[in-house]
């Protein structure tokens, strides 16, 4: 391939592709791991990297960083992509970094995009090899490692977590793509309000790569003023990143960290904070029934016997999205949220029920006594039921007697809400 094909296959790049810094000078954000004499600065600048595992939202220079690696390290550098590549070209790469060693003394560096697509299998593939230090590994993901790398692949690398880029990190990123002539937008002479760079760098949430994807559009589709500028406007702005990509992935780190919030939202009794999580859901498409059922669960964890309405309250949620659908069920799955936030909150049951499995789990499953049997059949022959108070004919429809041959107390209802009156009511019978 020529010069003159190279240069023509780079301009046919996508704008945030061409704008990757090729220096460490040039990298934008993440200085908490990359400023001065921060320890990842210190291992590049003096290639002696070990494994890494690069982790992350998208197009925070994750993939920027391992190829500004390749272009300062003294070593091969090799990469695939776990969802493009298997494990046939993975081993491929690890015999010839085996073989090369011992002739130059060279180890490899095996960039693997998006690790967290490998199974665990897969990853323990390269596991006797990074131990030995050939290849070293370099992996970048978007979900949380601690959950989708092995173990021992983690053991033997340095984590270091990227943050979402500030929107200054953007507005910069922005700049000099309108600036740069040999990869950016330079030769185009375009003219940008203040506003619409403020709108881009505010609805890419951090994600410079969404940034300059919008940019790119807006300059190349608008047609130049009478003064030939390219002029994009806070209304082009717009048009161009239409709407917000919400960084929620279902089933995976940002599906589990919103909801996660939403509950806790709840159970601290923060409707405004709930309402705003329960938007975000609802925006990024979550199911509505999923939603209903955690609004339910927390009810019935957080809330219990404090507001019993509570939970009618989340039922009744779930029913209507059952029969109403979308977008409508935003509506009764507010509704309930915001009841549950408000209402008085007792755990009392749930810390009740939770104590009773672990006694039968772990202890002596205690045996009924008699008088409590079904007495249906076996009354006569084993006096199965015999002796048993029928509460109703006492007064106030309560007696004394043995319910389980055990003094352990499990539900210790609180002062809060309706649950005093229920604290008030069992006192006054076991008087």
């Amino acid at each position: 391939m020529d010069l003159f094909t190279k240069e023509k296959l780079k301009q046919d790049e996508p704008l945030a592709a061409r704008m990757r810094p090729k220096r460490l000078d040039y990298f934008v954000g993440q200085e908490h791991i990359l400023g001065p004499d921060k320890l990842l600065r210190r291992l590049i600048e003096s290639d002696k990297i070990s494994s890494l595992i690069l982790y992350g939202p998208s197009g925070v220079g994750k993939t920027t960083l391992a190829l500004i690696i390749k272009d300062r390290t003294d070593s091969y550098f090799e990469r695939i992509n776990a969802a493009s590549n298997n494990v046939a070209d993975m081993r491929k790469i690890i015999d010839n970094a085996k073989k090369r060693q011992p002739m130059d003394g060279k180890r490899t560096i095996l960039l693997v995009d998006e690790i967290h697509r490998f199974n665990k299998a897969q990853q323990d593939v390269l596991m006797p090899d990074v131990e030995a230090g050939n290849p070293i590994l370099i992996g970048t993901t978007t979900h949380n490692p601690f959950f989708y790398v092995n173990a021992a692949l983690l053991s033997r690398s340095q984590v270091f977590e990227f943050k979402k880029l500030s929107e200054p990190d953007i507005v910069r990123t922005i700049r000099r793509a309108l600036e740069d002539k040999k990869d950016g937008l330079g030769n185009i002479s375009v003219k940008i309000d203040d506003d619409a760079i403020k709108h881009l760098a505010m609805i890419s949430e951090g994600d410079a790569r969404r940034a300059l994807s919008a940019l790119e559009v807006g300059a190349l589709t608008t047609k130049a003023g009478k003064d030939k500028k390219v002029h994009i406007t806070l209304k082009i702005a717009e048009e161009s990143i239409q709407k917000k990509a919400v960084v929620y992935d279902k089933d995976e780190d940002g599906h589990y960290d919103t909801i996660s919030a939403f509950i806790k939202s709840m159970r601290g009794s923060d409707p405004d904070a709930a309402l705003y999580w329960l938007a975000k859901m609802i925006y990024a498409g979550e199911d509505p029934r999923f939603i209903a059922r955690r609004i339910i669960i927390c009810a019935s964890e957080d809330v219990g016997l404090a507001d019993p309405q509570a939970l009618v309250v989340a039922a009744a949620a779930l029913q209507s999205v059952e029969f109403v659908g979308m977008p409508e069920a935003r509506i009764p799955l507010a509704q309930a949220a915001v009841y549950v936030a408000c209402a008085p909150k007792s755990n009392a049951a749930y810390i009740g029920i939770e104590a009773a499995l672990k006694d039968v789990e772990a202890g002596k499953t205690l045996e009924v006594p008699n008088h409590l049997k079904d007495a249906t059949l076996d009354s006569d022959a084993f006096g199965h039921g015999k002796d048993y108070k029928y509460a109703h004919d006492f007064k106030d429809h309560y007696v004394k007697q043995e319910y389980k041959p055990s003094e352990k107390i499990y539900y210790i209802p609180t002062e809060m809400g309706y649950e005093k009156k229920i604290k008030d009511w069992l006192a006054k019978l076991k008087k």
